[in-house]
């Protein structure tokens, strides 16, 4: 057959089915009408992501934003996908999602609070273990959250975590959630330990417990957790003093231009 019939039959132009005969065209695969502006941070993104294979795309999209990079956030998760970028995690392949139900909080009723431990804490907060743990408090209707880091998650630490978390927050709710710590309950009951019972009292809040196996219950505070052990303890860097870090855990949006420090990657890793 002739180009010419092949046009005919196929519907297309001629010059088309020349290409294509030569070779020098595929069919399915479009030619750019302009350069792919993302070849150039394609080994960034990839550097990045085989060090951390759970890095946040919107941390991700904040380092390469001083870098040159001016698309948006779905422009750059499209990226990543279709190029195939990030490595499977083997370890998250079975993870399966506990069931939930939206639950309703009026302003000002409710703050949850809950522990996130961390590991590789730097050897400059001389922490008396490798591990740093952070108070997280989060308000139950808007979601806004405040962090506090500490040596040790014993009561008395988290009495000083929640007095500087209250002032962080701007004050108090009508109540305060918490999963079932030894040092807010007695163990086996619901009672709460006679100094936190005291605490509570003169903050005149009521302290609320989730029941065993009800975690999602705090599902504002885990979700924060979450954010705090990803996005901000993955790319904070291993100078800061713990005065610096602590600032930077309440900065809002966890500004790139700070995380951008030159810093020496410590391999650390976040508790999941």
């Amino acid at each position: 057959m002739t180009i010419s019939e092949i046009a005919r039959r196929t519907d297309h132009d001629r010059k088309t089915i020349r290409a294509y005969l030569a070779g020098d065209r595929v069919p399915g695969q479009r030619e750019r009408a302009e350069p792919d502006t993302f070849d150039m941070f394609v080994d960034y993104v990839t550097a990045r992501l085989t060090e951390d294979p759970h890095l946040w795309a919107a941390t991700l999209l904040e380092e390469l934003r001083p870098l040159g990079f001016t698309r948006s956030y779905p422009t750059l998760t499209r990226q990543v996908r279709d190029r195939k970028l990030r490595p499977a995690c083997t370890a998250c392949a079975h993870v399966t999602k506990r069931p939930n139900a939206i639950i309703e909080h009026p302003a000002g009723e409710e703050t949850q609070f809950d522990w996130v431990e961390l590991p590789d804490a730097p050897l400059g907060w001389a922490f008396p273990t490798k591990r740093a743990f952070v108070l997280v408090g989060s308000l139950a209707h808007s979601g806004v959250w405040r962090a506090v880091i500490s040596p040790s998650m014993d009561l008395p630490h988290l009495l000083a975590a929640m007095t500087l978390l209250l002032s962080l927050l701007g004050g108090v709710t009508a109540t305060w959630r918490f999963d079932r710590m030894s040092t807010v309950l007695k163990a086996g009951t619901i009672d709460l330990t006679p100094m936190f019972a005291a605490f509570s009292k003169h903050h005149a809040v009521s302290v609320v417990a989730c029941r065993p196996r009800s975690g999602n219950r705090k599902g504002v505070v885990e979700k924060n957790n979450h954010t705090a052990a990803q996005r901000w303890w993955r790319n904070l860097p291993d100078e800061l003093t713990l005065e610096q870090a602590q600032q930077s855990l309440n900065r809002p949006g966890f500004s790139a231009a700070f995380f951008l420090v030159k810093r020496q990657d410590s391999g650390r890793e976040s508790s999941r």
